[in-house]
């Protein structure tokens, strides 16, 4: 009896599982991936971070924090077929974001192991990018509606809240930053058919290659930055996340 009482449900889950793997799928958008060029836009939201390394200065103390806030990004998408399972795609768009950076300065003294800190200045960091990248998409191949898949590639990014034009600078509460950098990135998504549209979302790490940190000034009376100097680099490591539609 007990037997039995545990063949049945097995048997019920089995010819479940057995009718819904035999379920007929309508295939959306069949032809889609046929295409050599298609277009579409895209919708997300972004954390952008900044790493920082250090060197050795006169102000060897000073370090950098960064409380960053979410942003959003949007733009465009042009995909070109290679094959099946491989497309390069450029997606312009624009990013933005906001922040504070804070310039702490570390004293060590007293009783051995303590330490006090205190922030001496702060400046607000709004970014707005122009995002220009040509990306490598490697896909999965198609089950029913839906395909997995990698992207990666490079960018040219342009930052229009850069302030690399502006003669102040931290001594002023200014922080600037390089108007022209270059990045990498990297992601994964899943592309999902429609009976209309193809919808993507998928999260994308991005990451600096070039040095995004534009020096204060110097002269004969000032010939060192607390702030600046002992910085090293500075670079972008944000967390995208993106909607496509195409």
């Amino acid at each position: 009896m007990k037997k039995i009482s545990f063949i049945i449900p097995f048997l019920c889950i089995s010819v479940f599982f057995n009718a819904f793997g035999q379920r007929r799928v309508v295939t959306q958008l069949p032809n889609f991936d046929k295409h050599e060029v298609h277009w579409g836009f895209y919708l997300g939201l972004n954390s952008i971070d900044y790493k920082f390394n250090y060197k050795e200065s006169s102000t060897e103390n000073t370090h950098v924090t960064y409380d960053k806030k979410s942003g959003f990004n949007v733009g465009l998408i042009g995909d070109i077929r290679i094959n099946s399972n491989l497309n390069l795609r450029f997606e312009p768009g624009l990013s933005s974001s906001a922040g504070t950076i804070n310039f702490v300065d570390d004293l060590f003294g007293g009783e051995e192991g303590t330490s006090s800190r205190f922030e001496y200045s702060s400046a607000e960091i709004s970014a707005t990018y122009l995002h220009l990248p040509i990306l490598m998409k490697f896909s999965a191949n198609r089950m029913n509606n839906i395909k997995p898949y990698v992207i990666g590639g490079f960018s040219y990014d342009h930052n229009f809240s850069s302030k690399s034009s502006n003669p102040n600078d931290n001594r002023t509460n200014v922080f600037r930053m390089q108007k022209a950098n270059f990045m990498y990135e990297v992601g994964i998504g899943m592309d999902f058919y429609f009976p209309y549209f193809k919808f993507s979302p998928s999260i994308r790490g991005q990451f600096a290659i070039t040095n995004e940190l534009m020096p204060d000034n110097k002269s004969e009376a000032q010939p060192s930055s607390p702030y600046t100097d002992p910085i090293d680099f500075m670079g972008t490591q944000a967390i995208f996340i993106k909607f496509a539609f195409e």
